[in-house]
């Protein structure tokens, strides 16, 4: 068999959606579904990836477009077997094609290649389900010997026929030029008036082509979405199976049905991730990191012993080994957390390093900052790192003591071992070893009365 190319379908609307966005853009794990099928499908290493869109194509097409396809328009919606043929023009005769489906995205690496595996030039695969419900799928027709004769639609079945509990779940692989032979021969003399890819295999037989059956390893792999609610059935599936390969991997999860990885997640030994915890992008979790519930991780990487409180939100950020964030920590982008160090209640930094073993414990916001070891950073602290129009930052050396509602006027220095009486406005630099205030005089107007309201 010659090159593999596989296509994609993704033309329909899915009026049951109810949605004015293309059926294949609805996500699974905030992914469209559509790119689900396209990773999956890349992995087979083919020579091409066809995409036969339609409707909303403009946003089918740049929802995908960091990925290298060849994008097919299928103008008029006139069935499966008319959207192939839209593909076939630029595929070789000696070429191997697989036939996917932009609405079932959890498919299974395993069972493409064996579907793959089971075509040659006289030789079809095709993947069939006794699985589930098999309502609304086209049922496998065998004779007495079980080789396959064909595949009668749902809408097109007889009582007796629907009867059949294995169903078709839409995936096949064939030669080329033997598909192109097939589709030439279509017609569109059914209930719904389309051109029926799945009449090809009626077809096949017809030719003496033999038809070789694959079974999914598990149902929810080859299930499609029509609407919402099976939609959101797949979205708890998928859910399941990263979390089971987070357990596998040496993570504890309180409970596996409340926590979403909508992204890529790597797990040490002897993790622990609480309830309701999101992961999304690609976060790293180190040997006995704990996880608080509540908390929201993108982008980010945690050390080994450090524990993560609860209602946390970390993005983009880096925490070294033993620290300790939250709860009620905001870590943005460009945060760099040292070992040892501690981020606590409501307090955010952004674009800061924290060095090993400094604390900022309660109400501070810590922005375009480099802080270094042992630093002590009180209660309701500010750098004040925008002038209106550009940012600055603020570095405190090591072993630096910043009192309780302190403001550090960025660009400002306070060097190691200085010492910030609370209340200051600081902006200039702070000497070594020091103590630094600034305070204005206190007053007392005695002749001063509240508002009061009229």
């Amino acid at each position: 068999m010659g090159p593999l190319h596989i296509i994609i379908l993704a033309a329909g609307q899915g009026t049951r959606m109810r949605s004015a966005k293309a059926k294949v853009l609805h996500t699974i794990a905030k992914r469209p579904m559509l790119e689900h099928v396209v990773v999956t499908a890349q992995s087979l290493a083919p020579a091409a990836i066809h995409v036969v869109y339609g409707h909303d194509g403009d946003s089918v097409r740049a929802a995908l477009e960091d990925y290298p396809l060849n994008w097919v328009h299928q103008s008029e919606q006139l069935g499966t077997g008319h959207a192939v043929d839209q593909a076939m023009a630029q595929i070789p005769d000696a070429a191997g094609v697989l036939i996917l489906y932009g609405d079932i995205p959890l498919l299974n690496r395993t069972t493409l290649s064996e579907v793959c595996d089971a075509m040659g030039p006289e030789q079809l695969g095709l993947v069939t389900s006794n699985l589930g419900d098999s309502s609304g799928y086209g049922r496998i027709q065998r004779n007495a010997k079980g080789q396959v004769l064909g595949i009668v639609e749902h809408k097109d079945a007889s009582p007796e026929q629907l009867k059949i509990t294995e169903w078709n779940t839409g995936l096949m692989a064939l030669n080329a030029k033997a598909l192109r032979g097939f589709l030439s021969q279509l017609d569109n003399q059914n209930s719904q008036g389309e051109y029926y890819l799945t009449d090809v295999i009626g077809l096949a037989v017809e030719a003496a082509m033999q038809i070789e059956t694959v079974s999914p390893q598990n149902l929810e792999e080859v299930l499609g979405v029509n609407d919402r609610n099976q939609l959101a059935h797949l979205e708890r599936c998928y859910q399941t199976l990263q979390c089971q390969a987070l357990m596998q991997a040496g993570a504890s999860l309180a409970d596996p049905a409340r926590v979403d990885i909508r992204g890529e997640v790597s797990v040490g030994e002897d993790v622990f991730i609480d309830v309701n915890v999101i992961f999304e992008g690609r976060v790293v979790l180190g040997d006995g990191v704990r996880i608080g519930a509540n908390s929201w991780l993108k982008d980010t990487e945690v050390a080994s012993g450090t524990e993560i409180l609860a209602n946390c939100m970390l993005e983009s950020a880096t925490v070294g080994k033993s620290a300790r964030i939250g709860p009620f920590s905001r870590l943005r982008p460009g945060a760099q957390i040292g070992d040892q160090a501690h981020v606590g209640n409501f307090v955010e930094v952004k674009n800061t390093i924290l060095g090993q073993g400094s604390k900022a414990n309660h109400l501070t916001y810590l922005g375009d900052s480099d802080i270094g070891a042992g630093v002590n950073v009180g209660a309701g602290t500010i750098t004040c790192n925008y002038d209106g129009a550009n940012k600055h930052r603020t570095v405190i050396g090591d072993g630096a003591f910043i009192g309780s509602g302190v403001e550090l006027v960025a660009p400002v220095t306070v060097h190691a071992g200085a010492t910030i009486g609370a209340g200051a406005t600081i902006s200039k630099d702070a000497p070594q070893d020091k103590l630094t205030i600034e305070r204005a005089k206190q007053v007392t107007l005695p002749s001063w009365q509240r508002p009061k309201k009229l």
